[in-house]
């Protein structure tokens, strides 16, 4: 589920005392001013918190100690107004923890060429106080991302931006508890994963828990309670005639509200933002659940199918990191392909769990067959995926460390209309073209479980990767295959040797 309360930013200041009180009068007010500047824009989806001038070790060390202790602080920004000497920032800079934004800015955004005059040149001088400061980042090797701009430009506010959704997502990640119902699908590879190094790169936690305990929870659910969410149902979506009240199948649609009602129960009292099932292992369901994880996704959860508990993760991240946009991320898996004729395409979907922030328009809820499981015929929403730019996202487990796949694609309409296809779906061109992406995927070992979002893009998720100390290839227009595998290859002399250096942790 997403952050409680909007994030924080803190607004970080250095100068020294070397220009005396009124001039750290007018840093101030001015750094107020820049502050000011990017939370009026609008395009920052985080509170921007001034902090007082720093101009001395003690108090640098304090404010990040302050920052580390903080929840609601996703990160902090730091700007060097004036020349604040570098050495007083290696104590702070050392044991700060949250991620660092350098954002190198000015006041003015044009010089006042006639006016201008040495006292102005003191009071304005980021343009060398600020390298003084990356020096020492570097020295230090202090991950850290640097924007530079005036503040009032749109572009430098949604690069702000784009850097506080990924410091979101990973604020979300560190403190995420995951149930895992059952275990993986049996024999499959790619789901399997180390959990304590997971919790130990990432911060998320994954246990497992058993699906008759679910059980229970399910079967204690109220009738009432199940009759107003069918109402709910009926309310939302273009429900299947047979699905209404007093037809054939409508104790299905009954049960399936239970299932959810049952579900949220579960993961709202243990804590849990993110989960997943196995229809290998439902215990005493009599259904897999399909409506009830399409929803809770709607909702901000994490999931992952046949246990994939890596996959749930990086959808709860991402779905952190895309709150507010009005744009969606869901669960997907690339199916099957479309090879021509016409531009090749990828037909993503799953068995159930499509998560409806994606539709193009009003789901229908439905209810057929699934030919595996053993169980009753399941209820799912069916729809169609809004068209639009987006990207798909995997993460991987590759023994000495983890790797994110991303590709950047393009969501388009079914070239003809699927009858009788009952589940909700995407239908994708992925750049630079098919052939291209999917021969890079597979070189890099990216999974079949994804994360596809159109809230979020590319360099949101590179901030994102960079936080988590975590490798990330992105497959993109200017792909080709041979310089992919050639990146793959640098990457992991890079990854091997960086376990070992500063920060790396």
């Amino acid at each position: 589920m997403p952050p409680a309360a909007k994030p924080q930013l803190w607004f970080l200041t250095g100068s020294q005392h070397l220009y005396g009180p009124e001039t750290l009068d007018q840093v101030a007010k001015q750094s107020q001013q820049i502050q000011g500047t990017l939370s009026d824009s609008g395009r920052i989806s985080a509170e921007i918190i001034w902090k007082p001038v720093l101009t001395d070790s003690g108090a640098i060390r304090q404010v990040m100690l302050e920052a580390n202790a903080d929840p609601a602080c996703v990160g902090v920004l730091a700007w060097m107004h004036t020349f604040s000497p570098a050495k007083m920032w290696i104590t702070g800079l050392d044991v700060l923890r949250k991620p660092l934004l350098h954002l190198h800015t000015q006041l003015n955004a044009a010089l006042p060429w006639e006016s201008i005059d040495m006292d102005f040149m003191n009071l304005n001088q980021a343009a060398h106080g600020d390298r003084e400061f990356g020096f020492i980042q570097t020295r230090l090797g202090v991950a850290r991302k640097t924007v530079a701009g005036h503040a009032s430009d749109p572009e430098l506010a949604a690069r702000i931006d784009g850097w506080v959704r990924a410091a979101t997502g990973h604020s979300h990640l560190r403190g995420l508890k995951l149930a895992r119902f059952g275990d993986n699908m049996r024999d499959v590879a790619v789901t399997e994963g180390d959990k304590v190094e997971a919790e130990l790169r990432f911060g998320v936690s994954v246990n497992t828990y058993g699906v008759n305990d679910l059980v229970a929870v399910v079967d204690d659910v109220a009738d009432d309670e199940v009759s107003v969410l069918v109402a709910e149902y009926a309310d939302a979506y273009a429900l299947a005639p047979e699905l209404a009240r007093g037809a054939d199948r409508h104790e299905s649609l009954r049960y399936a509200a239970r299932i959810e009602l049952g579900l949220r129960r579960f993961l709202t009292d243990g804590g849990f933002g993110a989960f997943t099932t196995n229809f290998e292992d439902l215990g005493g369901l009599r259904q897999l659940p399909g409506l009830a994880v399409q929803r809770l996704m709607a909702d901000g959860y994490g999931f992952g199918g046949e246990g994939d508990w890596k996959t749930s993760a990086l959808l709860a991240a991402v779905k952190a990191m895309g709150t507010g946009t009005g744009r969606g991320t869901s669960f997907m898996e690339d199916y099957t392909y479309h090879f021509g004729p016409g531009e090749p395409k990828i037909l993503g979907a799953h068995m159930l769990e499509v998560c409806p922030t994606i539709a193009a328009d009003r789901p229908s809820c439905e209810i057929h067959p699934l030919g595996i499981g053993g169980r009753e015929d399941p209820v799912r929403l069916v729809f169609d995926a809004t068209p639009g730019a987006g990207v798909v996202i995997g993460l991987s487990d590759l023994g000495d460390r983890f790797r994110l796949v991303a590709n950047e694609i393009e969501v388009v309409p079914p070239d003809e209309p699927l009858p009788n296809l009952p589940v909700a779906r995407a239908v994708w061109k992925p750049a630079p073209a098919l052939s291209t992406s999917a021969e890079s995927w597979l070189t890099a070992g990216g999974p079949h479980h994804t994360v596809l979002t159109q809230a979020v893009g590319a360099e949101t998720l590179r901030d994102f990767a960079h936080m988590a100390h975590t490798e990330l290839v992105v497959i993109d227009g200017s792909t080709t295959t041979a310089d992919f595998g050639d990146r793959l290859r640098w990457n992991q002399a890079y990854y091997r040797l960086a376990q070992g250096l500063p920060g790396w942790r």
